[in-house]
């Protein structure tokens, strides 16, 4: 008999759990329950007046083979670029034996990633290297300052790192750590790097350092410097310099995956928010969603969620929630994010690098925002992610602010206006643009996009060895195991549940395991 396999969210995760499903088991029926009216979660991708918009940029890049090869096989490959081509004009921007993108809605781009740190109104190397220009936009005196913190914390290293605070200066050493991380991170997540986990680094930045950062640097510089291999399994996740991306930006390809769990028999329920979770027996029996104000039970095999694990919990009607597993799911911390789409006729802030670009705007397809007087975060310029993002890509520049907050807080609740208003004052306060220059403007909010690591995460295994008692519970991807993990992990985590599911192999140990040890976790099974 068909078994039903309910599967919460229709991000990344859950839809590579549907899809997996459909192709390896036909005894499968997944039923996928997504809260909003989008696809994607949080890599979803929003068409405003013409002009798309994503919610945070996403790299598509990884370690596994297994990922890489799964995005090929949904989205083809364009051919690499010629060196003297441009982005867009009359130069077409792949080769011959690529497919042609103005031919070919279902497909990826071969980007090169440019991203820089925008601090003291210039121009840094994202990550920071010690290279010339650094020292010019320095100047001597910071330098030696920050050369000498270096040496510093190379010789003398924090015997613990407890804290992200202690991660960042064995890595960096403390004048660099203030100058390029203390008041960003605690911008972007509302703490002090001294109150986060130093997990946090080690999932995210674990294998970055200053000396591997210039290292970087001067290779980019050797004569005969080969094309960096696309799969780039021996390169630090931060330097990473080329990666696909979709035409239509990452949310197209997750729609294309949806159709495609359409098209093999499953089920997409949009806008059925989930509200109760039952439990019977150490085992998902069913679940209740909410859809238009009336409510629905559906019942259940196998249950695969990807909801942020604080409402999880407070949505379980199970016999007994043991005290201690209530409170530390309560406590887990997350960042709410808002991104604000400002399109601008032109730029103010001028491409002062050899990188050729449409219009002659700045290269990065991210800017990191260093400035201590603005309270943004990071800005993208869709232009050099996909021109096909853009209406007019030739005639205009399709900006996408991002801003880090706590849902109820002042910024949250201003108006879209009044906030549109101040996100483009804050980015003409800075030299970006000019205010005179703007089109049009719009913003998106996302409630638990980043779960942090603070708060009662240092408890979170007390969470962890409930749910897995639940014999046929899965919990998957970023929020739903509360990991700040990217896109292909996600992915990694559903491939693994998907393994235990059909008895081929996998194991609930090795679910939690994706990106927590070494280099990214693959099974043998989906090696």
């Amino acid at each position: 008999m068909t078994k039903n396999v309910l599967i919460i969210g229709a991000g990344p995760a859950g839809l590579t759990a549907a899809f997996e499903l459909l192709e390896r088991n036909s005894d499968f029926h997944p039923i996928v329950l997504e809260a909003t009216d989008r696809i994607g979660g949080i890599s979803c991708t929003i068409n405003h007046n013409g002009n798309r918009i994503d919610i945070g940029g996403h790299r598509f890049f990884s370690k596994s083979d297994t990922v890489m090869d799964w995005w090929a096989a949904r989205m083809p490959l364009q051919g690499a670029p010629a060196k003297d081509d441009k982005i867009l004009g009359k130069t077409k921007p792949w080769a011959k034996d690529g497919p042609d993108p103005e031919k070919s809605d279902r497909m990826m781009l071969i980007r090169e990633r440019i991203s820089r740190i925008y601090y003291l109104r210039k121009f840094f190397d994202y990550p920071i290297s010690m290279k010339p220009q650094t020292v010019l936009n320095l100047g001597l005196w910071r330098t030696f300052v920050a050369g000498l913190g270096y040496m510093k914390a190379q010789a003398i290293k924090r015997p613990e790192e407890k804290t992200l605070e202690d991660f960042m200066i064995n890595r960096f050493g403390v004048p660099l750590y203030r100058m390029f991380f203390e008041d960003y991170t605690e911008k972007v997540w509302g703490a002090h790097p001294s109150k986060i986990s130093a997990d946090w680094g080690a999932q995210r930045i674990k294998g970055l350092s200053l000396s591997k950062a210039v290292l970087a640097a001067l290779a980019k510089l050797l004569p005969g410097k080969k094309p960096q291999d696309l799969r780039q399994k021996s390169t630090e996740t931060s330097l990473i310099e080329q990666f696909f991306y979709p035409k239509f930006g990452p949310g197209h390809l997750w729609e294309c995956v949806a159709d495609d769990v359409r098209a093999k028999g499953g089920e997409i329920l949009m806008q059925h928010k989930v509200v109760k979770v039952h439990v019977e027996n150490d085992r998902v029996v069913a679940v209740t969603t909410e859809c238009n104000g009336e409510q629905r039970r559906i019942d259940c095999d196998v249950c695969i969620s990807t909801m942020p694990i604080k409402d999880l919990i407070e949505s379980m009607d199970a016999p007994e929630v043991p005290a201690d597993v209530k409170r530390v799911a309560e406590g887990l911390p997350y960042r709410d994010f808002m991104t604000v789409g400002v399109l601008v006729n032109k730029m103010a802030i001028k491409n002062e690098t050899n990188i050729p670009t449409l219009g002659n705007i700045v290269p990065d397809t991210w800017i990191y925002i260093q400035e201590r007087d603005v309270r943004l975060c990071r800005l993208q310029i869709f232009n050099n992610w996909s021109p096909y993002m853009l209406r007019d890509p030739e005639n205009t520049v399709w900006i996408g602010l991002e801003y880090m907050c706590a849902e109820g807080d002042a910024l949250w609740n201003q108006s879209d206006e009044d906030f549109c208003k101040f996100a483009v004052h804050e980015l003409a306060s800075i030299g970006v643009i000019d205010e005179a220059e703007v089109i049009d403007t719009c913003r998106f909010k996302i409630q638990k996009a980043y779960p942090a690591y603070f708060g009662t995460y240092a408890e979170f295994d007390t969470v962890r060895n409930w749910l897995d008692k639940l014999g046929n519970l899965y919990c998957v991807g970023r929020n739903g195991q509360h990991r700040y993990n990217n896109q292909d992990h996600s992915m990694l985590t559903a491939m693994e549940a998907v393994s235990c599911i059909t008895g081929t192999g996998g194991s609930r140990q090795a679910l939690w395991l994706v990106n927590s040890e070494g280099e990214y976790h693959e099974t043998k099974k989906s090696a």
